[in-house]
């Protein structure tokens, strides 16, 4: 059962770093339920605001439904005393509702909705999506503004006025007009998070759009260093992102951006590198090569950022 009602939940994720946690995989591609318990159980050690099981880093998209509810239960358990833990939901709109009732059940306290599957949708259609996952479930829903799933301010605003636990907007697209439309029609009602690639890139200009919070997919691997820039990125210490946007995000991007889907692959693969290995990835994902992971692991050291805890640098 649900800890926060969800406008207490949109207060506690609004003011701190959110993360998704990777989802572990053995030498199968089967969810490695130990690791999977394990890696959980560091995330929540941290000062985070909110875990997002089942997300994008974690391979969501990549889980049949009955992975999804057993990988967001193992969150609630495993970490859910001390951190928000909300599930993610997509594919069709049954799908997503059956999502939403899975994730109510398996004590999650909120929802992230992605957007549906494969077909373009115009802003009646997508009300029509959000409208059934929220009636089904009394969590918090949170949108996810990306691919097909566009949604206009008025549309937006419908969804607030029409469900109370319509309670966030996150958003990967980046388009400033657009998010200026969308918080100056909905304002405090709602609260707003950025949801780009490596979000640290984007988080102190969208800050100035009223998105207070993002998703780090580092914190995954680098939890220190995530919660230090997200605290310079909130006293707007344009100073503190930019060196840390020199000394590691940066080179960062540029071993992500190497072969499509390293975005999601890298995240297990700073992993591995911090000696904390969750597995590969699903296809059709693919995982670093050996030499990526080295100029990770690399990168990582010469930055000062290898976690306290973490092992010895990997040896590939």
């Amino acid at each position: 059962m649900a800890q926060y009602t969800p406008q207490e939940l949109a207060a506690k994720l609004k003011d701190g770093l959110l993360s998704f946690p990777v989802t572990a995989f053995d030498a199968n591609l089967e969810i490695d339920e130990a690791a999977y318990r394990r890696h959980l159980e560091w995330q929540a050690s941290f000062d985070v605001a909110g875990l997002f099981a089942a997300g994008g880093t974690g391979e969501g998209f990549s889980l049949i439904p009955e992975e999804s509810a057993r990988v967001v239960r193992m969150a609630v358990e495993e970490a859910g005393s001390r951190v928000p833990v909300l599930a993610s939901a997509g594919g069709s709109t049954a799908q997503a509702v059956q999502n939403a009732k899975d994730a109510e059940a398996a004590g999650a306290e909120g929802l992230l909705l992605l957007p549906p599957y494969l077909t373009e949708c115009d802003q009646a259609g997508l009300l029509a999506h959000v409208s059934a996952v929220c009636a089904a479930t009394s969590i918090g829903v949170i949108v996810y503004n990306r691919a097909n799933a566009i949604y206009s301010a008025d549309t937006v605003a419908r969804l607030a006025e029409r469900h109370p636990n319509f309670i966030g907007f996150k958003d990967a697209l980046g388009d400033i007009e657009h998010l200026t439309k969308v918080y100056a029609k909905n304002g405090d009602r709602l609260f707003y998070l950025g949801g780009l690639p490596t979000a640290e890139t984007f988080a102190l200009p969208l800050l100035q759009l009223g998105m207070s919070t993002y998703s780090s997919a580092m914190y995954n691997f680098v939890p220190e260093f995530a919660l230090e820039f997200y605290a310079d990125v909130r006293r707007q210490d344009r100073a503190g992102v930019t060196e840390k946007l020199n000394r590691f995000v940066l080179p960062y991007l540029e071993i992500r951006d190497r072969v499509k889907g390293y975005g999601v692959s890298i995240v297990k693969g700073g992993l591995k590198a911090i000696g904390r290995d969750a597995g590969g990835v699903r296809p059709p994902l693919q995982d670093l090569t050996e030499q990526d992971v080295a100029d990770l692991s690399a990168l990582i050291d010469a930055a000062g950022i290898r976690p306290a805890d973490a092992a010895l640098p990997a040896h590939v």
